[in-house]
């Protein structure tokens, strides 16, 4: 794992790091670690007058805007509790952050993202979140396709399977970007954007 540079323009996007998914039981880090790491990030690109992108996960109450495909494992039918979807707080309350509502695995799949990004003349994404093996890897899958450069902050991520974790972190992040540590991308952002 090696980060070689960030590019001028870099924004920070945080995956589903909101009530619920942050207080479900994750590895090899908790929830309250991957946002403490995410947070720290945020402020230093809030600092550098650097895009935070705010992305959660939500549907509409009776599951109508939910993928539709069968899968083994359905997710539909599940009751969602009043503010599950809500950005934890130690992430929110920045009106400069750019928020995106997702309704599918990947942040780019169904939304502005992309827009959002490309109008900000942004070139490079730092992913963070949860889950590993779904959202973050999802969304670094469309980064890549769609021609950013991805960075990885491979300890501000969780995942409820530690092996799905290992998976996405030693197998395919390597075919999509760079990653690193939170202090691996602060101490190279300090040295790229003084």
């Amino acid at each position: 794992m090696s980060l070689t540079t960030l590019d001028p323009r870099t924004a920070l996007v945080a995956i589903d790091l909101q009530n619920a998914i942050v207080a479900m039981p994750t590895q090899p880090y908790p929830g309250s670690e991957v946002v403490a790491r995410t947070a720290e990030l945020a402020d230093a690109f809030r600092a550098r007058n650097l895009p935070v992108v705010l992305v959660r996960v939500s549907f509409a109450a009776d599951g109508g805007d939910m993928v539709p495909g069968r899968t083994e494992r359905q997710a539909r039918g599940l009751a969602f509790p009043e503010g599950w979807d809500v950005i934890v707080d130690e992430l929110s309350g920045h009106a400069g952050d750019i928020r995106v509502t997702k309704h599918n695995w990947s942040a780019f799949h169904g939304t502005d993202l992309d827009v959002q990004l490309r109008r900000r003349g942004i070139t490079q994404i730092v992913l963070t979140g949860i889950a590993t093996s779904i959202g973050v890897e999802s969304t670094a899958r469309d980064a890549y396709a769609h021609g950013y450069h991805v960075t990885l902050a491979t300890d501000a991520m969780a995942d409820a399977d530690g092996e799905a974790h290992a998976g996405s972190v030693e197998r395919i992040f390597p075919r999509l970007g760079e990653s690193g540590t939170t202090a691996d991308v602060l101490e190279l952002l300090a040295k790229t954007h003084a």
